[in-house]
């Protein structure tokens, strides 16, 4: 099983071996603890439950608390599942995984909660353009414009681009490469951008679409 859950801490810039600058996101991923592993024949699905983040044990609940002391772990505040195809975990619980269990050069898909814009208008959330400056307009340059319907059906139809919540939402960014793999310090730098901001929590996993 290949996973971790890791932390966002900015973004840098490396140098390849020919010199070429490579922008890179620089993530904490790990130290991460087996909190579960669930089983085909227990759960019906083959899983792996990681932990992340040790936390203070007040900050938990009984049964959060329960769950962990089961195997002998500290409180953690981030738990997450990696599905597990085709085969076993071949990892128990108590273990522990860290950044060493990806490769430079390895292809990986980055799970993330995208930035929160709050309410944005249909410019900035669907790509609008503006209407025009002339022609006696006042408070109509960004405006949606018409948005409704003759007389039949006489309404506005259901997923009508308009105005409203913009981002907070869960993206994956698909084949991004390793580039640098630092266990010591638990540390991931991973080619391009990720997404969510500073400090948020992010899935790693190998790449799905990747070339074999």
């Amino acid at each position: 099983m290949k996973g971790i859950i890791g932390k966002k801490v900015g973004m840098t810039q490396i140098f390849d071996e020919q010199g070429q600058v490579v922008p890179v996101t620089v993530i904490e991923a790990g130290p991460c603890y087996v909190t579960q592993v669930r089983t085909a024949d227990r759960d019906g699905y083959t899983a792996v439950q990681l932990g992340f983040e040790t936390i203070k044990p007040t900050r938990l609940t009984k049964g959060q608390l329960g769950h962990l002391n089961k195997f002998g772990l500290p409180a953690l505040r981030h738990l997450r599942e990696f599905r597990v195809k085709n085969g076993s975990a071949e990892l128990e619980e108590g273990a522990v995984v860290k950044a060493d269990v990806f490769q430079k050069g390895e292809m990986v898909d980055v799970v993330g909660v995208s930035k929160g814009r709050g309410f944005a208008g249909t410019i900035k959330r669907h790509n609008f353009n503006r209407q025009p400056k002339t022609h006696g307009q006042s408070d109509r340059e960004r405006a949606p414009g018409a948005v409704g319907m003759r007389a039949t059906p006489g309404k506005t139809l259901r997923g009508q681009r308009m105005g409203g919540h913009m981002g907070d939402e869960r993206v994956t960014v698909q084949n991004l490469r390793v580039e640098v793999v630092d266990a010591e310090r638990n540390l991931l730098a991973i080619r391009g951008s990720v997404p969510g901001r500073k400090g948020g929590i992010v899935l790693i996993k190998p790449s799905v679409k990747a070339k074999r």
